[in-house]
């Protein structure tokens, strides 16, 4: 592994951690700002919608800057963002500290990639990108349960102490390591947004919505969920971050070797295969062995449609792959702000915490039916194709 894609993966394993931390310490927000569990979830739609705005727009109006420095500016925001989160005096404050940090992390993302795979060699790019998503999987394993752990013992503030300390720390490697480069040659914004209009980009983006909506319901809800329905006790929660994390890892890689070789098939048989596990989680989520297990197991299959739907963005928004990475990151915190929401709606009707994994097998099946649409319009086009080369 580079020295580049290392500093970079250390701000992706920050951010990342930044953004998933907080199921583990939603209760712990909640009681502090003496709050309801459901408005404490919606520091989860508030960072997502944030993210959702900021990444197409501002990737798309800052396109042509030098990247070394403009991304370092960025993991400043983040630093400055957690800090203020970490001194919230109040529910507002930390919703707003939130927001802001969000705002610039799908911009991030889009171009620490795109530096990522600039400066692997030739045919590597693919292998070099997977080793900066490695800080996206470490996150899960080891920022978020690490997070949660100090947390609870420490109180939720020292959580974003911890995750403030860990961006300075990839800032510091990016002003160290990360070379200045040329300022990119691209086109306009107005010209890079217009990838937008695509019907295949739309579906793309609805499929990576959609299709991780359902998952996102429960993991949203994860620690709650685990305490109250399954009985774990609240020291439990970290370490079966930890099992979701493991599966998370072996399920991408897994999924980016499926989808490899038959992309669409696979992820309609993955999103199908997410729908009986969160069958399976409803059906034994009392019995804690059990749920242990089938935590591995959503994580793992869950985490297995990621490499494709990002694949998916790509390919169809290839006249613009800065601005794709951004819309598939803004689609993936679509798919958090709906599923915040419609979780905290769920436990507000009195439904109950258990039912979350019957609304999320749910919502996993309208994603079936969009990727399902979309692999039908590539199998008409290319059949349209092959009739008119026929024709000639």
């Amino acid at each position: 592994m580079s020295v580049v894609v290392l500093a970079l993966m250390v701000c992706v394993f920050s951010v990342t951690t930044g953004e998933f931390v907080i199921a583990g310490i939603l209760p712990d927000i909640a009681g502090d700002l003496a709050v309801s569990i459901p408005a404490a979830g919606l520091l989860v739609t508030a960072y997502a919608i944030g993210m959702v705005v900021g990444g197409p727009v501002l990737t798309a109006l800052t396109s042509r800057f030098t990247r070394k420095p403009f991304i370092a500016v960025l993991m400043v925001v983040v630093v400055l963002g957690n800090i203020a989160s970490m001194l919230a005096p109040s529910y507002a404050v930390l919703l707003v500290a939130r927001v802001v940090s969000s705002f610039v992390v799908a911009t991030f993302f889009a171009n620490a990639v795109v530096i990522a795979a600039s400066t692997a060699p030739a045919g590597k790019q693919a292998s070099t990108v997977a080793k900066l998503a490695l800080g996206m999987n470490l996150a899960t394993i080891l920022g978020a349960p690490i997070g949660t752990v100090l947390g609870h013992e420490f109180g939720w503030r020292s959580t974003f102490l911890a995750i403030a300390v860990c961006a300075a720390a990839g800032l510091v490697l990016i002003v160290w390591l990360v070379p200045t480069g040329a300022r990119p040659e691209v086109a306009s914004a107005v010209t890079e947004l217009r990838v937008f209009g695509r019907r295949e980009v739309q579906l793309a983006i609805l499929m990576t919505a959609v299709g991780n909506a359902g998952l996102l319901v429960v993991f949203t809800y994860f620690a709650p969920l685990l305490v109250e329905v399954s009985g774990f006790a609240s020291r439990s929660v970290a370490p079966l971050l930890l099992v979701y994390g493991v599966g998370a890892t072996v399920g991408n890689l897994a999924g980016g070797w499926l989808s490899d070789r038959a992309l669409m098939p696979s992820l309609v048989a993955l999103l199908s295969l997410l729908v009986v596990s969160l069958l399976v989680l409803w059906l034994v989520s009392t019995n804690p062995a059990a749920t242990a297990v089938m935590i591995f197991v959503v994580g793992a299959v869950g985490f297995s449609v990621v490499p494709g739907m990002q694949t998916r963005v790509m390919a169809t928004a290839s006249t613009a792959p800065t601005l794709a990475i951004a819309v598939n990151a803004s689609a993936f915190q679509l798919a958090a702000a709906f599923a915040a929401w419609l979780g905290g709606r769920v436990l507000d009707s009195g439904f109950g915490l258990r039912s979350l994994s019957l609304v999320g097998a749910a919502v996993t099946v309208a994603g079936i039916a969009v990727t399902a649409a979309s692999w039908l319009r590539d199998r008409r086009a290319t059949q349209a194709t092959a009739g008119s080369a026929a024709g000639l």
